[in-house]
């Protein structure tokens, strides 16, 4: 398997949340802050050169001051993050390892990843030059006007909800970002699609869910129980019972 770094973009505001002291990465989870759930699942991995997490400026001193011992005992580097989202994949990858072939975007607040999901979109990307996680949309989906009326029943069929991480060769990556032109993309995908480059999806979990409100950490504490048993390699929160008291 080819070496391969993990950006973890954490420089969102976190409005949806709605927590006055922390943001939804930052949050506690079974003891631990969400992005160290996200971050580890990658770390535990032999094939995983480098872990990037993006912040935002302003939460720098806090971050450092909560968790700078977990990110240097882990060796994860950190980057200030941007306006937009792409903004803050952008500042990570000036910052990727030359020995890296493979880079992975995985949402820091995505804390439920299971190792086999992970290695089989790593195992696609290789293969193919691009691959991620994604669900088949399974539910009926409307289209609804401003006023809440239904304007229209929309096909479900060959639609699928993109998950994370998504993972790409390096090179393919960065030259999406370069042609990308201030162009706000929702994932790193679409920048690749962009470009005329094949994505493949690879069938994830509605385990892995993303945290976007107080009432989803409930939802993501029983998918950590769900999930089959990680194999620990010494990256775990070594001050998970400390944290949060």
């Amino acid at each position: 398997m080819s070496q391969f770094a993990v950006i973890l973009p954490a420089a969102g505001q976190s409005r949806r949340f709605k927590d006055p002291h922390y943001k939804k990465p930052f949050a506690n989870l079974a003891g631990r802050a969400v992005w160290l759930h996200a971050a580890e699942k990658f770390l535990n991995r032999d094939d995983c050169a480098q872990c990037i997490v993006a912040i935002s400026p302003e939460d720098r001193e806090e971050f450092e001051r909560k968790f700078g011992a977990n990110a240097a005992i882990m060796g994860v580097d950190l980057v200030d993050g941007g306006q937009e989202r792409a903004d803050s994949i952008e500042a990570a990858l000036a910052r990727i390892k030359p020995e890296v072939e493979l880079v992975a975007v995985h949402d820091a607040a995505r804390p439920c990843l299971a190792e086999a999901w992970l290695a089989d979109v790593l195992a696609a990307a290789e293969q193919h030059g691009a691959a991620i996680l994604a669900r088949r949309v399974v539910s009926t989906l409307k289209r609804v006007a401003d006023d809440r009326s239904i304007t229209e029943t929309v096909a479900r069929e060959g639609l699928w909800e993109a998950q994370t991480p998504q993972v790409f060769r390096r090179e393919l990556l960065l030259q999406a970002y370069a042609q990308r032109d201030g162009f706000v993309a929702t994932d790193d995908a679409q920048l690749v699609e962009r470009i005329g480059a094949k994505v493949v999806v690879v069938e994830g979990s509605p385990l892995n869910l993303k945290i976007t409100t107080k009432a989803d950490l409930k939802l993501a504490e029983l998918a950590l129980k769900a999930l089959p048993k990680p194999k620990l390699d010494g990256f775990s929160h070594p001050f998970a019972d400390d944290l949060f008291r």
